[in-house]
C-alpha cells in the first residue's frame, strides 16, 4: 500500500509518502520567517502561503519517494484541530487528488498524528502507556489503554506549555517561535530565578502556566537589571519541572510503565534530559520521537492514516475541516 498524506493545520505545509508502513519521503515548507515579525501565526497569511507552497511540496515529496502519482493507493489529510483556512487548503487538495485519480480518501486527527509519530521510530511500542501531548496549543495527558481506547486524564487549565514559551519569549524580545528561542537563550543562562510551579497538590495531574507568565511579567516590571538568558533558563526549568512531575505522577497513579512524549515542545532538550533522569529514578521507560517528527509534519499523519486503514477505516468525501476537533 502506498499512501500520500498532507498536513496543513497551522503554518507548516507538509506532504509525506509511506509504503507498507515505511516512510519514503516527508517534505515540509515552513512559514516561521513570514510570521516572525508578527510574533505569532496570522491565520489569513498562513492559508494563502499554504496555497502557494502545497503543489511544489507535493511534487518534491512524490519525486523523493521515487513513485508515480498513479501508484498511490490512498490519500490522507489532517482535518483538525487547527486554523480553518489552513486546514481547508490541505483537505481540499487531497480530496481533489482522490476524486481525479479515483482513489480512497481518509482524514486524520492532527493530535492523533503527533501520538503516532512515536510508532514511526518505535514500531514495536505496545500499549498501555501514558502520553504527554505538549505543543503551542495543547498540553494534555492521555492514557492509551489499547490502539482504539484513549482517555484524557489531565490537561492545562489555562495556557498550553508552548503558548507560555511564546508569550514569555515575546516579553523578553527573544523572537518567534518562543520555545526554540528560550531554549537557545537558556544555554547561556542559569536557573537562578525561582518562578512558580502551579497546581502541586497531591494527585493533581492538571497543568497551569498562566501564573508563571504573570510572575515573569511582574518580575520584568520591577527589575531592570537581569540577564535575559537567566530568565530563559529559569522559565524553561519551571515549565519542564511541571511537565515531568505531572507526567510521572500520572504514570504512577495509573500503574503504567511506559511514557510517550509528543508535540512540538517534546523537541526541547531539557525536557528530554529531565524526563530520562526521572525515568531512571522511577524505573519507567520514556519514548521521544526524533526532533524532526515532533513539530508538525505529514509523516506522522501518513503513519496514523496507514494504521487506520489497516483497521478498515476510510472517510467520506463530504467530511469538512473541524478546527476545534478533540482527540
Amino acid at each position: 500500500m502506498i499512501l500520500l498524506a498532507v498536513e496543513s493545520s497551522c503554518d507548516e505545509t507538509s506532504v509525506a509518502v509511506i509504503k507498507d508502513g515505511k516512510l519514503l519521503s516527508n517534505k515540509t515548507a515552513t512559514q516561521i520567517d513570514i510570521h516572525e515579525k508578527y510574533g505569532g501565526v496570522v491565520p489569513e497569511i498562513a492559508a494563502r502561503k499554504h496555497l502557494e507552497y502545497i503543489i511544489p511540496v507535493f511534487e518534491k515529496a512524490v519525486e523523493e519517494a521515487c513513485i508515480d502519482v498513479h501508484e498511490i493507493d490512498v490519500f490522507a489529510a489532517t482535518y483538525g484541530p487547527g486554523l480553518v483556512g489552513s486546514l481547508l487548503v490541505g483537505l481540499s487538495f487531497v480530496k481533489g487528488l482522490s476524486i481525479s485519480l479515483n482513489k480512497p480518501f481518509i482524514v486524520v486527527n492532527h493530535l492523533l498524528g503527533h501520538l503516532y509519530a512515536n510508532f514511526i521510530t518505535f514500531p514495536d511500542l505496545k500499549t498501555p502507556f501514558i502520553v504527554l501531548l505538549v505543543s503551542g496549543g495543547h498540553t494534555e495527558l492521555f492514557l492509551m489503554e489499547n490502539m482504539d481506547t484513549i482517555k484524557k486524564i489531565g490537561q492545562t487549565r489555562d495556557d498550553a506549555a508552548g503558548e507560555a514559551f511564546d508569550k514569555i519569549a515575546r516579553m523578553l524580545e527573544l523572537g518567534y517561535p518562543g520555545g526554540p528561542a528560550i531554549e537557545k537563550a537558556a544555554e547561556n543562562g542559569s536557573d537562578i530565578h525561582k518562578f512558580p510551579r502551579s497546581l502541586r497538590k497531591k494527585n493533581n495531574i492538571d497543568f497551569s502556566f498562566s501564573g508563571l507568565k504573570t510572575s515573569v511579567l511582574y518580575f520584568l516590571r520591577k527589575n531592570d537589571r537581569f540577564k535575559k538568558e537567566d530568565i530563559a533558563a529559569s522559565v524553561q526549568s519551571a515549565i519542564v519541572d511541571s511537565l515531568v512531575e505531572k507526567t510521572f505522577l500520572a504514570a504512577e497513579k495509573f500503574e503504567v510503565e511506559k511514557i510517550v512524549f509528543a508535540g512540538g515542545v517534546a523537541a526541547n532538550k531539557h525536557l528530554r534530559n529531565q524526563a530520562q533522569i526521572m525515568a531512571n529514578k522511577k524505573k519507567k521507560r520514556v519514548y521521544f520521537p526524533p526532533v524532526e517528527l515532533c513539530t508538525d509534519n505529514a509523516g506522522m499523519i501518513a503513519y496514523a492514516a496507514y494504521k487506520k486503514i489497516k483497521r478498515g477505516s476510510y472517510s467520506p468525501l463530504d467530511i469538512n475541516a473541524v478546527p476545534s476537533l478533540t482527540l
